[in-house]
């Protein structure tokens, strides 16, 4: 299942602005993939003002942030991984979203790249396939046509 933060960002974001305030999103400066300005980091994190007339070309993907905004009056691309992601919430009067602490992705000591967590696959069982318990029958299979709904009790 895909997360939800992106969502979550958009949906705040829309908010915000549909309130006339302004958008910030905080930052984990840290966080690899991300394209930031360093010098304008404090303590780890970077407060970005999304607001429409302070950035250009501002994509809130599923996976990655992409804008450009202007720091010290240099324009600048910035890339953000949406995980890097602490929070959003408005300039005026605070309120908004935050998001726990990101979980950094082990990296390829060669490469420097993020790995990717694979999921540990059970032992194949030793009873033959058609005496598992979870092997369904054609009579147990959803007839084609409209979904139904059964109550369990």
């Amino acid at each position: 299942m895909t997360s939800t933060k992106p969502y979550l960002i958009r949906a705040i974001y829309d908010w915000i602005l549909d309130n006339q305030m302004t958008p910030h999103l905080v930052v984990d400066a840290s966080y690899p993939g991300a394209m930031l300005p360093q010098e304008y980091v404090e303590e780890g994190r970077l407060v970005l003002n999304l607001a429409p007339s302070a950035v250009r070309g501002l994509v809130i993907g599923n996976e990655q942030i992409e804008l450009n905004a202007r720091f010290g009056g240099v324009a600048r691309n910035l890339f953000i991984p949406v995980e890097a992601v602490l929070g959003v919430f408005t300039r005026e009067n605070g309120q908004g979203m935050l998001f726990p602490e990101p979980a950094l992705p082990s990296l390829d000591e060669d490469t420097g790249t993020p790995l990717e967590l694979v999921p540990e696959s059970e032992p194949p069982s030793s009873r033959p396939l058609g005496d598992s318990p979870t092997t369904t029958t054609p009579s147990d299979r959803p007839k084609a046509g409209r979904p139904t709904l059964k109550i369990v009790k």
